[in-house]
């Protein structure tokens, strides 16, 4: 008894072990889910609060409805006739089967848990079916809510909007369920083997009645939706993209449309067979046509398509393709909206005649000579102030009315950089303190402060022509993480405002008055943001009160995205003072890739250049896309606003009944908003993509590629670079309008080979789009967004872009001049190479900078070259550089006079590759001689280039003598040397006008 007892001793605690292990996992499975359901629930929360502070938290809840609608339907779909599968399975097994050993034990093993797997894998299917049917959510809503195009495709008449919105729908939903049935007669297998209702017995298969009607069922079931789906394929030709072009071509539509046909009813005709298996038990027929159907799919859906492809479509193909590329031209011009371009046959001149711009005065006198992506360091340096504000790398180009009259600028916008604290940085610093940016600079584009910018409107608080307006900037492109703003009235502000003086302690602060943020007037609500943003300062600062608000995904991309996530937005949002407030204005467009005989392109592919990197960009296929909504966001408060841009595209008409009520007609929009509204640059990039090939409309020619274009590689670039020239913005009078107007363009070069290469740098097109949208209260102007293309003749040379970029480059007296700006602890830096169609022909005019390579550098314009022709001239000013290349007088004005450099006047011009004679009065011609290329139109005179060479060459002796000096470390010659080499320096930049 007592051993016994010892022994029950002994065995107790393990069972209290084990029972405490259960309560410890039980508890802190407790305890993990409650954490997990707080983390959900508040993020959930958190979003509810921001789209209903915005006005948009209907967007959120249409996408919750639809998403969990579809889970519900998809978890029943698939979980259900998985059970019924399972169920109808076991139930057919026979009761009094003898089974093998082997699978008894497998028996053995499921009969325990058998039930519990019955419920467990119909559920674990249903939740994985919902989830698909939840993320395809989208397609879904689509179909439902399609609006008709009006427009027939041309091979089954059908309205383009089935292709569009209802097709991809059938093909998912076939693809979805033909999943399911297919997993349905592998668990009737499975089971039906597992109990003995399917048996293999020497060569002979068994199989029970009822597995045989069910598995028969299942079977026909599956090639119903095969056959189905290929009646669908037939549709889908119109819309895949093929070796010659995107849409049926002429295989498709007399060999693969015919054949699928004949498959799908193939596939009919087997299912039908099944069903009849299933009740009169004779399998020999449907496994005839089961083959048959492999068989004709092999033959007819494979090898007959491409026998007809090889043998007689290949040797007479530009024949036979004719009607179907045809369609894809007419199809892709309308999807890219290039159906109504106005294509111009300009003769373009070469020669630079006297007074030649004097019919071109509005264009010349708006040449852009700031560069954005090249002034935003003088930006900084002279507007900046202070290092917690910074502008954008890449500054924005627009137009502002200016004294009655309209003028090019380059704008910015002084946001905050919370970097520049540097040690200063705190959460209290980094929240509480520095919540925003301060105001906008800008800047005429066609002129400059003694090569600095002219701003027009600049300076803290903001002074200039653009009068009173909100310039706090608490939304913009690098605006904060998360700031907390707002305080009770009568609370000391501690929101920095901005520096009201020199002094660091000479600062404004300010309180926000406004509804940009939810409100954290909760302790649940600043648990909940407190988690967000994994900060418990947010609950325990001072600083956060009830009337505090919390501002977060600031970025007006990400905020317009959030409330429009149907939309594909520009990669170039750009700000405007509109109305007393700066708003950022983005363009959202509207895209399929399917729209019928289409050609897709890879939009990230189109629009990538030298400004815009698309390398965090995923790539996104279309064959369709409008520009259909104007938004905005205000940088003080955050307030999105969309405005439907094009009522009747078909698409947003669609997206419109998915989400009601989240566009306002564009005309509600201000007479202010409306003069700053601008042809979308992507929109454009995509469609000169496009138009490099379609702008030939004959199908035949097209096939042959006899004409095709490609956009010109940047010249400003590197020699190695690739990437495309973006496209500028200008105001300028194409050759067929009555006026200048603000306008976004590009240039075109050909394709000479088959790896899209060109040879020749000549140009044979140039493309630009109106876009001046007006400035009259919701009217559109009627000329915004017309394409016009000015198509060079063959046998008119007009140099290209690298063609102009490398006659500057070579020409000897451009090179002698930008390397003697290129000493002495500077460099040059070359901007935009702009084309302008004026004087009958095509001009080429580029800013050059001189930067400092100290510290605190920015670029000072210093010269500007120009190209007409065969013709190049350099000058300190654009106007200068005209009269020089056009005979001494352009004709008209630009407008910088006095404003490039020190002294200005001075101007060079040369023809062909810089060998031309030398003259006291006019542009020179051409010569074989070994001149200087100097040219005396505007001043400049032998004596002063003799003098030059000569300051260059004591430059270039003192340079030598210099580094001898410190190879032998005689430090005195080295001091006589360097003072030599800055005398000399000194005499040929006096001697050159700078």
């Amino acid at each position: 008894m007592t051993s016994a007892h010892v022994a029950d001793s002994a065995a107790t605690p393990p069972r209290r072990n084990t029972r405490t292990r259960k309560i410890l996992l039980i508890s802190t499975a407790i305890i993990v889910g409650i954490v997990v359901l707080f983390l959900a629930v508040s993020a959930f929360y958190t979003e509810i609060l921001w789209f209903n502070q915005l006005g948009f938290v209907s967007v959120l809840f249409t996408q919750l409805g639809w998403g969990f609608a579809l889970f519900v339907v998809g978890f029943v779909v698939g979980g259900g006739p998985s059970w019924i599968a399972l169920r109808l399975a076991y139930r057919s097994r026979p009761v009094y089967a003898q089974f093998s050993s082997s699978l008894s034990h497998y028996q053995e093993l499921v009969d325990p848990v058998r039930r519990l797997l019955f419920w467990v894998i119909p559920i674990g299917v249903g939740i994985f079916s919902g989830a698909v049917a939840s993320s395809s959510w989208t397609t879904v809503a689509l179909w439902v809510n399609g609006v008709n195009s009006g427009v027939t495709d041309p091979q089954f008449n059908l309205d383009n909007s089935f292709y569009m919105f209802a097709l991809p729908f059938y093909r998912g939903a076939v693809a979805f369920l033909s999943a399911i049935v297919l997993l349905c007669l592998v668990l009737t297998v499975v089971v039906g083997y597992l109990y003995g209702g399917i048996r293999v017995a020497g060569r002979e298969l068994r199989i029970a009645k009822g597995l045989r009607v069910q598995g028969a069922l299942t079977i026909a079931i599956y090639l119903l939706l095969q056959a189905v789906s290929l009646w669908l394929d037939r549709y889908g030709t119109l819309t895949e993209a093929n070796s010659l072009m995107t849409g049926a071509n002429y295989t498709d539509v007399n060999a693969v449309i015919p054949g699928k046909t004949i498959l799908a009813i193939i596939a009919l005709i087997v299912a039908i067979a099944f069903v009849v298996t299933a009740f009169i038990g004779k399998w020999r027929v449907p496994l005839v046509g089961t083959a048959l159907l492999v068989v004709s799919a092999l033959v007819i859906g494979l090898l007959y398509p491409a026998l007809v492809q090889k043998f007689y479509v290949d040797p007479s193909a530009r024949e036979l393709e004719s009607s179907y590329i045809q369609r894809n031209i007419d199809a892709t011009r309308t999807a890219y909206g290039l159906d109504s371009i106005n294509t111009v046959e300009y003769s373009a001149t070469t020669d630079a005649t006297e007074g030649a711009l004097r019919s071109d005065a509005d264009t010349t006198a708006s040449i852009r000579l700031l560069d954005p992506t090249i002034v935003s360091p003088a930006f900084r340096q002279l507007q900046q102030f202070k290092q917690y504000y910074q502008f954008s790398d890449d500054l924005d180009v627009d137009r502002y009315d200016i004294d009655g009259s309209t003028r090019d600028t380059v704008i910015g916008v002084r946001e905050l950089n919370l970097n520049g604290l540097g040690d200063s940085q705190s959460w209290v610093n980094d929240v509480i303190v520095y919540t925003h940016g301060y105001g906008a600079v800008a800047a005429f584009g066609n002129e400059t402060d003694e090569g600095l910018p002219s701003f027009f409107e600049s300076n803290i608080p903001s002074t200039g022509e653009l009068g009173d307006y909100e310039p706090r900037v608490y939304f913009g492109e690098n605006s904060p993480e998360y700031s907390i703003v707002g305080a009770p009235d009568g609370t000391s502000p501690v929101e920095l405002d901005y520096p009201a003086g020199s002094g660091d302690d000479s600062v404004t602060y300010n309180t926000f008055e406004g509804d940009a943020g939810p409100k954290l007037d909760n302790i649940f609500t600043r648990l909940a943001y407190a988690v967000k943003f994994q900060s418990e300062q947010i609950l325990l600062s001072s600083y956060v009160n009830n009337d505090s608000q919390i501002l977060y995904d600031r970025d007006p991309v990400t905020r317009i995205q959030k409330v429009a996530p149907y939309l594909t937005l520009d990669s170039d949002p750009y700000p405007a003072v509109v109305d007393g407030r700066i708003q950022w204005i983005v363009d959202g467009y509207t895209t399929s890739a399917s729209y019928p005989y289409s050609q897709q392109e890879s939009l990230a592919t189109a629009i990538s250049d030298t400004r815009t990197d698309t390398s965090t960009r995923s790539t996104d296929t279309v064959n369709y896309i409008k520009n259909s909504v104007k938004a905005t966001v205000d940088a003080y408060s955050g307030a999105v606003t969309l405005y439907a841009w094009d009522a009747d595209d078909p698409v947003l008409q669609t997206w419109q009944k998915v989400y009601p009520s989240t566009l306002k007609p564009y005309s509600e929009m201000s007479a202010q908003l409306m003069a700053h509204v601008r042809y979308p640059s992507d929109l454009f990039k995509a469609q000169r993509q496009m138009l490099a090939t379609y702008h030939v409309t004959d199908a035949g020619a097209f096939y042959s590629q006899e004409d095709a274009w490609q956009v010109p590689t940047d010249p400003t670039a590197a020699s190695t670079s690739t990437l495309k020239q973006p496209p500028y913005y200008l105001t300028l009078e194409m050759p067929d309008a009555e006026a200048a107007s603000f306008s976004l363009y590009s240039t075109y070069i050909p394709i000479n080979n088959s790896a899209g290469t060109s040879s020749r740098s000549v140009l044979t097109g140039y493309l630009a789009a109106d876009s001046n949208a007006g400035s009259t209260a919701g009217v559109k102007s009627p000329d915004y967004g017309k394409l016009t293309l000015l198509a060079l003749p063959r046998e008119t040379t007009v140099p290209a872009p690298g063609q102009v970029q490398s006659a500057f480059n070579t020409n000897q007296d451009i090179s002698t001049a930008l390397n003697l700006l290129d000493q002495g602890g500077s460099a040059v830096v070359k901007g935009n190479l702009l084309t302008l169609p004026v004087g009958g022909g095509l001009l080429y005019v580029q800013p050059v900078y001189v930067k400092s390579s100290g510290e605190t550098t920015y670029p000072i314009l210093r010269k500007v070259l120009a190209s007409f022709g065969s013709k190049v001239a350099f000058s300190d000013t654009l106007d200068a550089a005209l009269d020089s290349l056009f005979g001494g007088d352009s004709g008209a004005t630009a407008g910088d006079g006095g404003t490039g450099g020190a002294s200005s006047g001075s101007g060079s011009s040369s023809e062909g590759s810089g060998s031309s004679e030398t003259g006291s009065g006019s542009s020179g011609e051409a010569g074989s001689g070994s001149g200087t290329g100097t040219e005396g139109g505007s001043g400049s005179s032998t004596s002063e280039s003799t003098e030059l060479k000569q300051a260059l060459a004591d430059a270039k002796q003192a340079i030598t003598d210099r580094q001898a000096a410190l190879e032998k470390g005689d430090w005195a010659a080295y001091g006589v040397a360097d003072a030599k080499l800055q005398k000399a320096l000194e005499t040929a930049i006096s001697l050159s006008g700078n």
